[in-house]
């Protein structure tokens, strides 16, 4: 039996490792024993704990508890911690998830011990290194084993860099698994503030956004502005840095017609993505759950690793340009986002799986 050790620590990596637990553990129990270990990159309950719960996961069997810090020093501490565990557990490889700070220390840390390294969504590319997150999956991608890419654009970016083509395998994507799993239930159980009116799900938390007042004011004059415009409510799901910058500024600034409310879980989250008129975001992720929901994207970034949604013009890049963004969200306000072709056909996880337990790296 192969042991695997899962390493997580933010909200999309808990999410995406859904997919792969649920079918370790319904195809492949007699061949795979997962273990998961959390770095506590984000570590409360509406970021963290209820994902577990809610999307029917194992829980950690290990949590770091690092917590925020500056980058080098919370990558430090993680890589120290999962080093530990990997030198004390007899674990056949490692597998990670996206571009996190998390992803990045158990890449490493395992690299170094040489152990396999997999990493679910590789070959993302937004081309921009002021990103941590550009610089994280690059380091990540360069030290992995299998490379499971989501889109053939991830795959070829792969390629490019000279990574060997055996090494990279076209999954799909996780999240398209997760949408069709959890659609569902997530209509007929999630509960939302706005659920009696039309309303646009708006989301904010790249720090160049939430730390840069400047920034943070044009966004949140275009959100009053696409309001007025569309005659629509805006759901705000506040993320606690965004959060923290909201409570300094001149509350004014939001008008009533956004209903900022706490994090989402992921079940409302997709309840809202379904029930939602159109999407206004910073998120990677969200971009495309809203494609996979029929729901166009207006993207509050110079640009996107998820360039197939550009393409397709089921998303639309304004920054922090209040025209642009404006509209943005008018030219999309009646367009419904078309095929999601790029992203597999939603068994990514399988796929992932199936490698895992046969290959032999």
């Amino acid at each position: 039996m192969k042991r695997i050790l899962t390493i997580v620590g933010a909200r999309p990596q808990f999410i995406k490792a859904a997919a792969i637990s649920h079918v370790i553990k319904e195809k492949y129990a007699d061949k795979i024993a997962e273990d998961i270990l959390h770095t506590g990159q984000h570590y409360d309950d509406a970021m963290s704990g209820q994902f577990f719960t809610e999307l029917d996961i194992p829980l950690p069997k290990y949590n770091l508890g690092i917590g925020s810090a500056p980058h080098g020093k919370q990558t430090g501490l993680m890589m120290s911690g999962i080093e530990e565990i990997l030198l004390n557990h007899p674990y056949d490889g490692v597998l990670v998830y996206g571009d996190t700070n998390s992803t990045l220390a158990g890449a490493l840390a395992a690299a170094k011990l040489h152990l396999p390294v997999y990493h679910v969504e590789a070959g993302l590319r937004s081309l921009n290194r002021n990103m941590p997150e550009e610089i994280n999956r690059v380091v990540t991608d360069h030290v992995a084993s299998l490379l499971f890419a989501p889109t053939e654009t991830a795959m070829h970016n792969l390629w490019n860099e000279g990574v060997a083509k055996e090494n990279v395998i076209f999954s799909g994507d996780v999240m398209y698994d997760n949408v069709l799993r959890y659609s569902s239930r997530a209509l007929q159980s999630a509960t939302l503030p706005l659920d009696d009116s039309p309303f646009i799900l708006a989301t904010l938390h790249r720090d160049f956004n939430t730390d840069n007042p400047s920034r943070l004011k044009h966004i949140l004059s275009a959100l009053n502005t696409v309001s007025e415009l569309l005659h629509s409510n805006i759901l705000f799901p506040v993320h606690p840095r965004t959060g923290k910058t909201l409570d300094s500024m001149d509350s004014t600034l939001i008008s009533p017609h956004i209903c900022r409310t706490a994090p989402l879980s992921y079940l409302q989250t997709l309840a809202a993505l379904q029930k939602c008129s159109l999407v206004i975001t910073d998120s990677g992720g969200l971009q495309k759950e809203a494609c996979f929901c029929g729901k166009t994207c207006v993207v509050l970034r110079p640009e996107t690793e998820w360039s197939e949604l550009i393409a397709d013009g089921n998303a639309i890049l304004a920054d922090a340009d209040e025209e642009k963004i404006v509209a943005a969200a008018d030219a999309l306000s009646n367009r419904s986002a078309n095929a999601v072709r790029h992203f597999g056909d939603g068994h990514a996880a399988e796929t992932i799986v199936d490698t895992m337990t046969f290959l032999s790296v």
